[in-house]
């Protein structure tokens, strides 16, 4: 049921528009267009907890800025400051999700969950997946098993930390993987929700306001025969910060390497980063290679990928952070995790609560 009198517990459905939106246009490409109300209707009769529906806007997320992020962000905030709420559901284009995910949950104070969710199929196809992605989420945010566990991911019935996690297929409905930070749980089509027990938590960053004149971040590739073109036109560009995508462990090449040094000389902050789907940055080589980019100053993303390092690093230069500062967040936001413990906890919210 959509609640309008928000006096009872209830989920809040933030619609940003995505994929799970989409429908055809005039044109032929698939176009953000259904309101959240739209969208939540679609669910029927499966949501396991009463939902509240606010539109925050609609865009395909592959057009979202960091601005745009931040205000999604804050959106979550305010709903939270409601009592009421058992959780926050987010729809979002699967493009960024994972950017606007860990920018969340990087900024998240509240024991309740928020969920990212969203759709590989339109609104219209004949098979769309965001009916079943919405319903299952609702059934996370709204379950006493998700809190304290942070922002969540959950997608085709499997639930993902949103540190680390990554789109991982263009089109399959099983879209997002996270090879280094594992999953969280499962949600089944009934809204049974299994979660394993939480990560220890590290302490919420402050969420800063969107505007104009933030520090500009880019990112950039290494690859055979790249030169320093691309990142010296960044720095001229006015750059704060750079990710370097780098190869292997980190890796880059010599010319690319003077550059980095030149850079931090500067006061702009590298992070180095790598294009291989698992495994921690490690600086091993020389000759160019992620040691050289080490000793040039740059800072290693651990197990964040550059995606995610991007807005951690847009975070932190926003916040204003002082280099010694944003080594010591990354070494300890791309750390491996504990491992989880095997005690689940499930809950079947359909047993007991209001549909609609």
């Amino acid at each position: 049921m959509t609640v309008t009198d928000s006096g009872s517990p209830h989920v809040v459905l933030l619609a940003t528009g995505g994929t799970i939106s989409s429908r055809g246009s005039e044109t032929g490409g698939a176009v953000a267009s259904d309101t959240g109300e739209q969208v939540f209707a679609s669910v029927g009769g499966r949501a396991a907890h009463p939902v509240r529906v606010v539109d925050v806007f609609r865009k395909g997320s592959y057009l979202l800025t960091v601005d745009d992020m931040i205000a999604i962000c804050a959106r979550i905030r305010e709903t939270l400051a409601d009592p009421q709420v058992l959780g926050v559901v987010v729809t979002h284009g699967t493009d960024t999700m994972e950017e606007t995910a860990y920018l969340a949950e990087l900024t998240h104070n509240d024991a309740r969950p928020v969920v990212f969710t969203g759709a590989q199929q339109a609104a219209d196809s004949r098979t769309p997946d965001g009916p079943g992605n919405l319903a299952r989420a609702i059934a996370v945010a709204g379950s006493s098993a998700a809190r304290g566990k942070g922002v969540l991911l959950a997608f085709a019935g499997t639930i993902f930390p949103a540190a680390g996690v990554r789109k991982c297929h263009t089109t399959r409905a099983e879209a997002f993987a996270n090879p280094d930070f594992g999953t969280a749980g499962t949600v089944s089509e009934e809204g049974e929700v299994s979660l394993t027990t939480a990560r220890p938590t590290v302490d919420a960053l402050p969420l800063p306001g969107a505007g104009a004149g933030s520090p500009r971040v880019d990112l950039i590739a290494a690859y055979p025969g790249a030169d320093a073109t691309l990142l010296r036109s960044s720095l001229q560009a006015g750059a704060a910060g750079i990710v370097l995508q780098g190869t292997g462990t980190g890796n880059a090449n010599r010319e690319i390497c003077r550059e980095v040094a030149a850079a931090t000389a500067a006061g702009v902050v590298v992070v180095t980063s790598t294009r291989v789907e698992a495994g921690a940055v490690v600086p091993i080589y020389g000759d160019g290679g992620g040691d050289d980019l080490r000793a040039a100053g740059a800072i290693s993303s651990g197990l964040l990928r550059p995606s995610q390092s991007l807005v951690l690093l847009s975070l932190l230069l926003r916040l204003g952070t002082p280099v010694s500062r944003i080594a010591e967040t990354f070494a300890l936001r791309g750390r491996a995790p504990d491992h989880p413990q095997t005690r689940t906890h499930q809950e079947n919210p359909t047993k007991s609560a209001v549909k609609g």
